[in-house]
């Protein structure tokens, strides 16, 4: 069969909560038991995990018709190399999508949603039947393209990470983070459970729920100012918000919400000896040392990710 494209068409998987199960008790069985034990249904386990493995065959049967397929696991795409002219198809929940986007570099991605009765799938427009069609627009470039902004923390000893959704600097442990921001013109220190940077396409995740609390504690109505829906993707902006700062002798809390921007950035030096850390996205697992001494600059980055709409 004569090939669409001559350019690679990576697919990247993420395991099933039941993949994980058996991963960690070594059989089906054990799991079952550890499930059941706990009074858990096993078998929504099991009809996730085939139907996510049933739209899985059926995307990469697909690709094999039009092109060359490399099959890519989600914990492997930290240090996967992408072609330039790679095309990108991740199938799994909005997670998968968001930490994949931050890896490429103007590669357009398709987030197919491999079990729309389950996910709702924000990042995930298609389903795997819809690739048959979807794929030859792809490649002659007739279909619309979203860009998404990212954030981007730059340490000064030139290690840097991307978000699609979140930036987190803090303690990877739970207690509290010490440090000095610079925001603008203002700056202190601070000790806190930690900032959360978000994107636009983020705002309405974490960040959403740090202040909704905030505002409940405060006896306000919790309504906020984010960003929200597809028209937010784009913005040039990002926000953050302070997880419960405590104010002292040494310590601040008066820039705990705001907008980070070109013309208004943020900067934050570490006061933290050991496990302060930065990570994106909720994946505690690739992250940046963030020691004492050690400076982060938090922009908007200069890549934009591309989802294919």
């Amino acid at each position: 069969m004569k090939r669409l494209t001559e350019n690679k068409l990576v697919l990247v998987k993420r395991k099933t909560r039941l993949e994980e199960l058996v991963a960690r008790f070594n059989t089906v069985d054990q799991a079952r038991f550890y499930i059941e034990h706990l009074g858990s249904d096993f078998t929504d386990y099991q009809n996730e995990d085939a139907v996510y493995k049933q739209a899985l065959r059926t995307v990469g049967d697909i690709l094999s018709e039009m092109g060359r397929v490399q099959l890519v696991s989600r914990e492997h795409i930290p240090n996967f190399i992408f072609g330039k002219e790679d095309i990108v198809v991740a199938v799994g929940q909005d997670g998968l999508v968001a930490n994949t986007l931050k890896y490429l570099d103007k590669q357009p991605l398709i987030g197919v949603n491999p079990d729309p009765a389950r996910w709702d799938g924000m990042l995930l427009p298609f389903q795997a039947r819809d690739l048959r069609s979807l794929l030859p627009d792809v490649f002659a470039r007739r279909r619309p393209i979203g860009e998404v902004s990212m954030a981007k923390s730059t340490l000064n000893d030139g290690q840097v990470i991307y978000a699609v959704n979140d930036l987190f600097i803090g303690q990877k442990t739970h207690v509290s983070a010490r440090y000095h921001v610079q925001y603008g013109a203002a700056d202190e220190y601070q000790s806190s459970s930690g900032i959360i940077v978000s994107t636009g396409l983020g705002a309405t995740g974490w960040l959403k729920s740090v202040v909704a609390g905030a505002a409940g504690i405060a006896g306000s109505d919790g309504e906020i100012a984010i960003p929200a829906g597809r028209q937010a993707w784009g913005a040039e902006y990002l926000q953050f918000t302070v997880r419960e700062p405590f104010p002292s002798r040494t310590t601040g809390a008066t820039i705990v919400f705001g907008r980070i921007s070109a013309d208004r950035p943020m900067r934050i030096t570490s006061c933290m000896p050991e496990n302060g850390v930065i990570f994106s996205d909720g994946v505690e697992s690739d992250f940046l040392l963030f020691r004492s001494g050690v400076v982060a600059e938090i922009t908007v980055a200069e890549k934009k990710g591309r989802l294919v709409l």
